[in-house]
């Protein structure tokens, strides 16, 4: 603290680059929980070094971060292992300036994301320091503790292997609402023409219970086997449920309320008018962050 008894700068400086911390911190781990635990153990670190020794605070800041997501990353793979059923990200509400800004928007989706699981933990840190916040090869190189060469070969095999599995299609949020309305309606309805109709047919429907709540074990695939699936679901529940869309991770999607209560959150992925990737998170551990939207900043 200050003599007066305010902050001081080094946690002026903190405060100032939260935002980008829990960002770079979640996209490693997909997790806001553990990014929020990553953000403690970079905070009392960062209360313990000499301030005015630091030249560059925000890259200071950032190695922090990236080493205490990289040890929490291991210690989550080991976790993921044991998880029942399908392991999807952490949602979140996002505001509307995350979806302005196209690049920010498409890294934090849960397709990003689930692409981002299939790196390891380096080269999943390479990845996003180098192709989402920018940083030059040197700065990453202390972060992730190689040299800058082994960095550039790291990035360069991470942005093949991410390039060979993510989204092609640069999908507006315009199209991507419009097409997510209509699979709404094509649920509540319970039409299976319409949900074939807006569904790809080589769909992926992904369901995240934690064995806490019930869900799909294993990915369905297939426009027809999905749209069975989906429509037995409405069957069953019915005008109990009610959607209310909303950003999930930066795109459109969908908070799903039984009776009032929170019970789902969907995120889909838009491709050629059509719904290729459904997510479902219903495990009520991951449903914390969207009772308020997340600021994230690059």
């Amino acid at each position: 603290m200050n003599e007066d008894g305010g902050p001081g700068p080094a946690t002026e400086v903190f405060v100032a680059h939260r935002n980008l911390l829990f960002t770079v911190a979640y996209e490693m781990l997909g997790s806001a929980a553990d990014a929020e635990d990553v953000l403690q153990e970079t905070w009392l670190r960062w209360a313990g070094v000499e301030f005015e020794q630091v030249r560059d605070p925000r890259a200071y800041l950032v190695r922090i971060t990236t080493r205490q997501a990289l040890s929490r990353l291991r210690v989550l793979g080991r976790r993921k292992e044991s998880y029942v059923g399908s392991w999807l990200p952490e949602p979140l509400l996002t505001t509307p300036d995350v979806a302005e800004d196209v690049e920010l928007a498409d890294s934090v989706s849960m397709a990003m994301l689930l692409v981002l699981e299939t790196l390891g933990p380096t080269e999943r840190a390479v990845f996003v320091l180098r192709e989402v916040f920018d940083l030059g090869y040197d700065e990453i190189a202390e972060a992730v503790g190689k040299s800058p060469a082994t960095v550039r070969q790291i990035a360069h095999r991470a942005r093949a292997h991410v390039a060979a599995r993510r989204p092609r299609d640069v999908v507006s949020p315009a199209e991507s609402r419009a097409v997510l309305e209509a699979f709404q309606r094509a649920v509540q309805t319970g039409d299976m023409q319409s949900l074939l109709d807006i569904l790809a047919p080589d769909v992926v429907v992904l369901s995240d219970g934690g064995g806490l709540k019930q869900a799909v074990l294993r990915p369905v695939v297939g426009a027809d086997k999905a749209a069975r699936l989906l429509a037995a679901g409405w069957k069953k529940v019915g005008a109990q449920i009610s959607f209310e869309p909303v950003q999930v991770n930066g795109c459109p999607g969908l908070l799903m309320r039984l009776d009032g209560e929170l019970d789902t959150v969907v995120a889909a992925r838009v491709e050629g008018g059509a719904v290729r990737g459904l997510y479902f998170v219903r495990n009520p551990e991951k449903l914390t962050r969207v009772q308020r939207e997340t600021i994230l900043s690059r």
